[in-house]
């Protein structure tokens, strides 16, 4: 029976990615630091965007807008469809592999169970991706049918269509938040595919891809756009 076990930097290196990916899902997503971050500050332009919808008469650029979301989305989930082919194609050929792979100067595990667990763990994580995206879309699908049923302009002013614009934005909202996840999973699979390396190489793409993703969305180009949008203040000059 094939030997499952893994050494301590393996499992180390494995707890510090989950710790990793959990704590920055736990910080963009919470109510005190989540509120600053670019994804949260978005959220107004979608409910400012509602309210623009609601006061037109012809919608044709709304739904040009969420056939563009979805369409990106789309994209997104049969990519994450054909990851996990491939992952599933490493996983049957793994003795093919793994002797490719061994004359390499790289620390693989030459246990056969060893690699087919990490496979199997990256499989996982686009198969979370997929069920990410797909649901996105699925919510982007809804949020078009709202957009359909809007009340016209010439009701805008009242309390039902102004529910109405408020709840489609939350859908659309919540829409862009599943996206997020799975896109999210994507980048950490990056980080992830460097344990095929060596656990060492796992530690230091997860901080690298976690500095990355804190960046765009703390420090980035566009926040400081977004926030300077939101405070009436001018862009600064290009370089």
């Amino acid at each position: 029976m094939a030997e499952m076990a893994i050494g301590w930097l393996d499992a180390a290196a494995l707890v510090f990615f989950v710790a990793a990916w959990t704590l920055y899902h736990k910080l963009l997503e919470s109510r005190r630091f989540g509120r600053l971050s670019l994804n949260a500050l978005m959220h107004r332009y979608r409910m400012a965007w509602m309210d623009e919808m609601l006061h037109r008469e012809v919608r044709i650029i709304d739904t040009q807008i969420m056939a563009s979301l979805q369409n990106g989305t789309a994209f997104f989930a049969s990519t994450s469809l054909f990851v996990v082919g491939g992952s599933l194609a490493l996983l049957r050929a793994a003795d093919d592999v793994l002797r490719i792979f061994g004359d390499l100067p790289l620390s693989i595990p030459a246990s056969r169970a060893v690699w087919e667990m990490k496979v199997i763990g990256l499989t996982v994580i686009f198969v979370y991706a997929f069920f990410k995206f797909a649901w996105s879309y699925r919510l982007f699908n809804y949020a078009a049918i709202l957009i359909g049923a809007t009340p016209s302009g010439d009701r805008a002013k009242t309390p039902e269509a102004r529910h109405h614009v408020l709840r489609t934005g939350d859908v659309i909202t919540d829409a862009g938040r599943q996206f997020n996840r799975g896109q999210r999973a994507f980048f950490f699979a990056l980080a992830y595919a460097a344990w095929f390396i060596s656990p060492w190489a796992m530690i230091g793409a997860t901080v690298a891809v976690l500095f990355a993703m804190l960046m765009r969305q703390y420090r980035s180009a566009a926040h400081d756009a977004i926030v300077g949008l939101s405070h009436g203040k001018p862009a600064d000059e290009p370089d």
